[in-house]
């Protein structure tokens, strides 16, 4: 399944070789990693809290892949993204990509995170000093996926 939604943690080295393993003609494997950060808008960060709508993440992360195979002759991608509460350090989400040669392997990893990162259903809260607080998104998440417009 090229797409996951869960609450528990994930081993990177056993999802990127299950995917690697699966193609004799991979010749290259990207792969992203993104982990919950302990300060965030000049705040400190003690966890943080990810909601969604199940179907309708997981049917979003799908076109999202499927958008980037389109694009790119990759031979597979895997997303997997946690939800729940997390602690600073924890993994959040796996990127993988696995095409012949390098280049369209990274371009479709940057492709599917971002894309991600602005279009799929997740929402973010924070436990800060403060208290709780929603995370908005990124002007600079929205420039990332503007580049892919074309």
């Amino acid at each position: 399944m090229p797409v996951r939604v869960q609450t528990a943690d994930f081993d990177l080295s056993a999802e990127v070789a299950q995917l690697r393993l699966a193609n004799p003609k991979v010749g290259a494997v990207a792969a992203f990693v993104g982990t919950v950060r302990d300060l965030n808008d000049g705040a400190e960060v003690s966890g943080m809290e990810l909601e969604h709508y199940p179907e309708m993440t997981e049917r979003a992360l799908e076109q999202i892949v499927e958008q980037a195979k389109v694009r790119w002759p990759i031979f597979d991608a895997l997303v997997i993204h946690r939800v729940g509460p997390m602690k600073p350090l924890e993994q959040i989400v796996l990127v993988a990509v696995t095409a012949r040669h390098r280049g369209e392997a990274f371009a479709a990893c940057e492709f599917i995170m971002d894309y991600l990162k602005t279009q799929a259903p997740f929402w973010k809260k924070e436990q800060t000093p403060e208290g709780a607080r929603w995370v908005d998104a990124r002007e600079s998440d929205d420039a990332a996926l503007r580049k892919w417009d074309n």
